[in-house]
């Protein structure tokens, strides 16, 4: 498996090289997810290449980020002009990616939703979003992109919210540049089973990007890995297994009180541990198990992974 963290984690206001340079340094996590438009105000994106190549990393994806200026929505802003400026950040961000040698740039629309009923002209602004991943996905077809969901934070609710609507919209963009990515504590907040969503996505082939973390469901709250929810992590990397997902895990976590360095190690062992214990039990097994539809054999299966020793 291929593993990356998160940047700002390091960042503790230095810049984005800096950062870097302390990621490189931890054994294991061998990618990086860059920011556009912030992880590229000090750095060129024609100069990140050969950064990272010094540091041996491999960039991962660009991820789009959208402030304060795109407040009433990124690519259904009811200001025309702003949503264009949105879709043409994003072009920018799609032509950083490939200048970073990444053909994958994600994409969290923070903005696009609402707080209040009366609000959203839901049927109009979902199209608007469909018709600017449909453009972006024509201006690069040698581009991926990816769309994460998150059910609300920027806004109390979000056009793209579940996994469901994530399918939904993926049918209607109608592009095989366009897939998604999972956050397992974005899952966890909108009430969706990680497992269920990555084995819907894996089966359509457009599961793109996974950012693993954790937390108690009402919040992003960016907690290690497996720290709360340790039987759906092991679910979850079950179905990747399965279907030989080869996209990078990326540790989408916020050490605050923690040192950067130490969780990223903890996170790496987590995952590690997890995906030993599952193959120690075996894939074609646990499959065999899940294929009996029986809650008693799943708690065996569950009580086999803790207590089988590697």
């Amino acid at each position: 498996m291929k593993f990356a963290t998160r940047l700002n984690s390091f960042n503790a206001g230095a810049d984005a090289g800096d950062a870097l340079r302390r990621i490189a340094a931890v054994d294991g996590i061998d990618y990086v997810d860059l920011n556009y438009p912030e992880h590229f105000v000090d750095i060129e994106p024609a100069a990140m290449k050969p950064l990272l190549d010094e540091l041996g990393l491999t960039l991962n994806s660009v991820a789009m980020r959208f402030r304060k200026e795109f407040v009433h929505g990124e690519y259904s802003n009811r200001d025309e002009a702003v949503r264009r400026e949105a879709i043409e950040l994003t072009k920018k961000g799609i032509d950083a990616a490939a200048a970073g040698g990444s053909d994958l740039v994600t994409v969290w629309l923070g903005f696009d939703g609402f707080d209040y009923t009366f609000q959203k002209d839901y049927v109009r602004d979902f199209d608007r979003i469909v018709a600017a991943f449909q453009e972006l996905a024509d201006y690069r077809p040698d581009v991926r992109l990816s769309i994460e969901y998150k059910p609300y934070e920027e806004r109390v609710h979000s056009v793209i919210r579940s996994v469901g609507s994530t399918l939904h919209i993926l049918k209607l963009i109608d592009r095989p540049n366009v897939g998604a990515t999972l956050d397992f504590a974005h899952m966890l907040m909108a009430g969706d089973a990680p497992g269920f969503g990555a084995a819907q996505l894996l089966a359509e082939g457009k599961l793109w990007g996974v950012h693993l973390n954790d937390g108690n469901n009402a919040h992003d709250d960016g907690l290690m890995v497996a720290s709360i929810h340790p039987f759906e992590t092991a679910e979850f990397l079950y179905y990747l297994l399965k279907y030989d997902y080869d996209g990078v895990i990326y540790f989408d976590t916020f050490p605050i009180r923690e040192e950067a360095e130490g969780e990223a190690e903890a996170n790496l062992a987590t995952v590690t541990l997890l995906v030993d214990k599952l193959n120690a039990v075996g894939i074609d097994r646990i499959t065999d198990v899940i294929t009996k539809a029986d809650g008693i054999e799943s708690q065996k299966l569950r009580n086999e992974l803790v207590r089988i020793a590697l």
